[in-house]
């Protein structure tokens, strides 16, 4: 039986556009490319969302393998990129709704320490009965002991919760850690999927 129901935040709640933050930061489309590949695609985005290294040092860090001209780019992105996020249109209704139903509604996160920040205005915030970003334990999805914490923390039994993430990878390990997991592929496919899982709106 589902008491609990579990968001990711980026893909789920609201909506990344790697795209714009180039074009606002790096005027030259020859450089975006770059910065696709030296910030987003990095090892440093991945150690903040882990929380194992601090911002400042990750900015230096990638700074040094791109051009003086995209270092001011670099710290504008990290430090801004809530500017250029849009919430999932659906997902605020949705949240309350589940919880004006009596379930439980958490969020567990893959972000950087400066989520916190942001955190106000994502999607039901008041609504949640919990939030669990992965920098405050060291851990990523999919690692199963990322799960495993998740509930530790919030006292949930893993079978009473579904997962709802983006990608398939993190679902597969929220399914491994004995929590029922579904992929989103927008509301009214979760709304269904919900419905058969026996979650009542």
């Amino acid at each position: 039986m589902i008491r609990n129901v579990v968001f990711d935040m980026g893909g789920v709640l609201i909506r990344y556009d790697f795209s714009k933050y180039c074009t606002r930061y790096a005027p030259d489309p020859g450089d975006h490319a770059l910065i696709m590949d030296e910030l987003f695609g990095s090892v440093e985005w991945v150690q903040l969302d882990r929380g194992a290294i601090e911002q400042a040092q990750a900015i230096r860090s990638i700074s040094a393998r791109l051009p003086a001209r995209l270092h001011g780019a670099v710290g504008q992105i990290l430090n801004n990129w809530h500017e250029g996020a849009a919430p999932i249109d659906g997902m605020d209704a949705l949240i309350r709704r589940l919880r004006a139903a009596g379930y439980g509604v958490y969020l567990l996160s893959n972000a950087a320490k400066t989520i916190h920040a942001y955190a106000p205005r994502l999607p039901g915030y008041d609504c949640f009965n919990g939030l669990f970003f992965s920098a405050d334990w060291h851990l990523l999805k999919p690692e199963i002991a990322i799960y495993r914490a998740f509930c530790d923390e919030f006292h949930l039994d893993a079978g009473e919760c579904v997962f709802i993430d983006d990608l398939s990878l993190n679902v597969e390990g929220a399914i491994h850690a004995g929590m029922h997991g579904l992929v989103f592929r927008g509301v009214e496919r979760l709304l269904g999927e919900l419905a058969a899982m026996g979650v009542a709106l």
